[in-house]
């Protein structure tokens, strides 16, 4: 089925010559910081987890959140979601692969990635990271690839997928809880030292994948020739719906505990991403942009005439994946380091570097899940043809 992904017209070819121009560049700034060192960044002493460590964190989300449709389909028989498993699990891998390299260049030397290997130690939680996201990528990779395989031969399933299908619904649940331990399980910083880390983490992952599942269904149907269908699309804006509801709610109930505590080390944090600390601001416009944003897109996704309306359904939904980008990535990495143990105030922002090497990853993530989804929109535009005797609205 590979190369059904060397197919295309020239807006398609477009498209990946863009992708690889951005990827060339962003190796090309990668070599300068693997030649210079982390220096090159805006991280330092006092923070020392910046822009890459972010879009890690949220990504794990977006991988985990694949489960919003594999456990509706295969453990409640929710048939509408049918035709579009296979792009959540697809979803799953470029999202894992854009983890594992967003740790690679936050590591500075590549040999470093060695040390979880030879040296492995049960007692740490970054080794059962490394095991649960690799444990992760493995099943997306072959559920969903065996699964369109049958798919495009007509045929059942083997009966062995069924296991790693189920097996991956708790499984995407471990990967981002485990990551949510790396920062609950550091006592040092107030600002993550707390109980509900794993759960805010995966509600927001359960708003923002959908979200993300949502516009990327809208621009197959659009470009692809691949319609996900109305009933499958509103369903999945219910759970962007419920799962960003609970996201603020989780995010209501740490700003009341901290305020009404009144524990200064604990309302530094917050104070500092809203209002800024001593002078210090640099998240202030960032985390009020993600505030409105959220609260707006959950205000027009409440109502069933915005979900049922395509272009202000995908708008909402570009809405919810900033504002959780934001809210997860930025905020939450960094101001946990702000203010430090001592009380100290860093200020934190990215150098061109960074945004150059970030730009170029994300642009690896999107080739691959562009070569995926290529090959499905392909594989189901033939099924389709041969099921109705008609062809599918527009090519790749």
């Amino acid at each position: 089925m590979l190369e059904k992904a060397l197919k295309g017209n020239r807006g398609y070819w477009i498209w990946i010559a863009g992708l690889l121009v951005i990827i060339a560049i962003g190796i090309f700034f990668y070599m300068r910081q693997l030649d210079y060192g982390l220096g090159v960044t805006g991280m330092s002493r006092d923070v020392s987890w910046g822009l890459y460590i972010a879009q890690f964190t949220f990504l794990v989300g977006v991988a985990a959140s694949a489960v919003m449709l594999v456990l509706p389909y295969y453990l409640h028989d929710y048939k509408a979601f049918g035709k579009i498993t296979v792009l959540g699990e697809f979803l799953a891998v470029a999202a894992v692969i854009m983890c594992v390299l967003f740790v690679f260049v936050d590591l500075g030397q590549p040999a470093r990635v060695m040390n979880v290997l030879l040296y492995p130690q049960p007692t740490s939680i970054l080794f059962w990271d490394m095991i649960v996201l690799s444990g992760y990528l493995l099943i997306n990779i072959v559920t969903g690839w065996v699964i369109l395989s049958c798919t495009r031969k007509e045929i059942p399933p083997p009966t062995w997928v069924k296991p790693l299908i189920y097996l991956s619904i708790p499984w995407a649940v471990s990967i981002h809880t485990v990551t949510a331990f790396i920062y609950a399980g550091l006592p040092g910083r107030d600002f993550w030292l707390t109980a509900i880390m794993a759960p805010r983490f995966l509600a927001s992952a359960f708003a923002s994948g959908p979200a993300l599942l949502i516009v990327l269904c809208l621009i197959l149907k659009r470009f692809g020739g691949f319609d996900a269908g109305a009933k499958a699309i509103g369903a999945l804006a219910k759970i962007v719906t419920y799962a960003l509801a609970v996201s603020i709610f989780f995010v209501g109930v740490e700003m009341f505990t901290v305020f009404y505590s009144g524990l200064p080390e604990h309302e530094a944090s917050f104070i500092y991403m809203f209002a800024g600390l001593h002078g210090h601001h640099n998240l202030v416009p960032w985390m009020w942009t993600s505030a409105v944003l959220a609260c707006a897109a959950l205000g027009a996704l409440i109502v069933p005439a915005v979900r049922r309306h395509e272009g202000l359904l995908a708008l909402a939904c570009i809405a919810v994946f900033v504002s959780l980008w934001v809210e997860k990535g930025l905020g939450l990495v960094i101001t946990g380091f702000i203010p430090s143990p001592l009380e100290a105030v860093t200020d934190y922002a990215p150098t061109g570097t960074e945004i150059a090497i970030v730009l170029g990853i994300w642009a690896i993530g999107f080739l691959i899940l562009t070569l995926f989804y290529k090959i499905f929109a392909t594989v189901r535009s033939g099924l389709d043809n041969t099921t109705d005797g008609s062809a599918a609205n527009g090519k790749c």
